[in-house]
Parts: structure tokens; C-alpha cells; sequence
């Protein structure tokens, strides 16, 4: 494997909350980027998943840790319609040392098609440059009654292997009983739980074995990491219980 060349499986480490969340879910240490950049490469994770300015201000070319760009963004301040545009462009991606780069996809939304047909020009473009393509699919608006319904996942997972995706992050089903179901219809693109809000350790180790068990492929976990007491040894802790499912 090259150096810095994206694993297609494993521990995301995901820290492209600020624009979208702003500050409220930082602690002290979480807050800055460096933190963040330097428990990733303590802990060896198999990709860390930045916005570009982050990107460009902190991340170290060479460090090991292989890089996603998040290409879309919006804020928390606009409560309309679910939007996501892109703010990034591929090859801004490469110059900044992407490995990969990324895209959300509110499908549900008034303005699906609009995020579709970015994402489709967009998964044109990375590939024609060799980039892995990853969707964070996540059905949202007044048209989903439920956005963890399995069924909904499920959907949400296959429009990703419909537009291309190497790797689909979902979040978790309210109802996990259908978690295989949900890794047929993403057909060959690979599934990621998204790591989602904090929850209590045990609960979440046991989201990442089910998952895990029914053919996931990985992890994109940020909050239920930096907000821990010791996020290294935390990443690690998970690394070992994906090794071991």
C-alpha cells in the first residue's frame, strides 16, 4: 500500500464539524485543529476527514495519516431546506494532499437534484484522477418522516452505489435488526457508521460490533472520540474491537 493511499476499511477520524455545527460540540482541547491532527497521527488512524481551510492551515503532508477533503459545507444558522454546496474543488483537494474527498447528499430535500448533479460531476472528476469518492448520504427534509429508519438507510445506501460511491457513510438505524439488508443494497460500495452525537462508551461499542458483524466496512467517528478523556487510547480501543469482531 502507497503511503498516505486511502484504506478502504478501518477508523475515520472525522473532524468537519466546526462549519457545520459550530463550536458548541468542541471541548478545550478539541477546539483546535492541531489537537486534533496530532491525536490522529498518535493513534494511527486510517484517515482523518477535514474541511480545506483545516486542511490547509494544519494538516501535514507526509505525516502517514491519509487525508479526506469534505468538498460541500453549510451552517447551522440557515433552518430551511436541507442544502449542502460545494466549496471545494478537486483539485484544490489534491494540492491540499487529499487522499480522497467527500460529499453530502441530502436526499429528501427540495434541493436533491441540485446536490446530485454536483456529486455526480464531482465523482466524474476524482476518479478520472484516481480519488476514492465518499457520500455522506443522508436523507433529510419535510419529505422524510424518519431519517433512521432502516428503510431509509437502506435507500440512502443504495443512492450512493447509484452515483458511484467508493464508500457511503450512514448513520446508525433506530432499528438494527436489518443492518445486513442495508449493507446488500449498498451492492459493492463500502458502508461506514457515522459516528453521530456522544453516546455512553457501551452503547456505542456495541453499535460498532453489529455493524461490524453485518458487513460494514468502517467507521467515521468524531465527537464519541475528542470529547473523550483520552481520545487516543479511545481510537484505539475501537480499532481493536473492529479488528477483533
Amino acid at each position: 500500500m502507497k503511503k498516505n493511499e486511502l484504506k478502504m476499511s478501518g477508523v475515520y477520524l472525522a473532524y468537519d464539524h466546526g462549519m457545520e455545527h459550530g463550536p458548541t460540540d468542541f471541548n478545550e482541547k478539541a477546539v483546535a485543529p492541531e489537537h486534533i491532527v496530532s491525536l490522529a497521527e498518535k493513534a494511527e488512524v486510517d484517515a482523518l476527514i477535514l474541511l480545506k481551510g483545516t486542511a490547509r492551515a494544519y494538516y501535514k503532508k507526509g505525516s502517514g495519516v491519509p487525508l479526506i477533503v469534505k468538498l460541500n459545507q453549510k451552517t447551522d444558522m440557515y433552518t430551511g431546506e436541507p442544502i449542502s454546496k460545494q466549496v471545494c474543488s478537486v483539485k484544490e483537494a489534491i494540492s491540499l494532499g487529499a487522499s480522497a474527498v467527500g460529499y453530502t447528499v441530502y436526499a429528501g430535500s427540495e434541493y436533491e437534484a441540485e446536490m446530485l448533479e454536483e456529486f455526480g460531476v464531482i465523482e466524474e472528476e476524482a476518479h478520472k484522477y484516481g480519488l476514492p469518492v465518499i457520500m455522506w448520504s443522508y436523507p433529510r427534509g419535510k419529505a422524510v418522516a424518519d431519517d433512521t429508519a432502516p428503510e431509509t438507510i437502506a435507500y440512502a445506501a443504495r443512492i450512493a452505489l447509484e452515483m458511484g460511491s467508493d464508500i457511503v457513510k450512514l448513520k446508525y438505524p433506530s432499528d438494527d435488526s436489518k443492518l445486513d439488508w442495508i449493507v446488500k443494497c449498498a451492492g459493492k460500495t463500502k458502508v461506514f457508521m457515522a459516528g453521530g452525537k456522544a453516546v455512553n462508551d457501551k452503547e456505542f461499542e456495541n453499535h460498532i460490533k453489529k455493524v461490524i458483524s453485518a458487513g460494514f466496512s468502517g467507521i467515521a467517528v468524531g465527537r464519541n472520540v475528542w470529547q473523550n478523556n483520552d481520545p487516543v487510547k479511545r481510537i484505539k480501543e475501537i480499532k481493536e474491537i473492529i479488528n477483533s469482531a
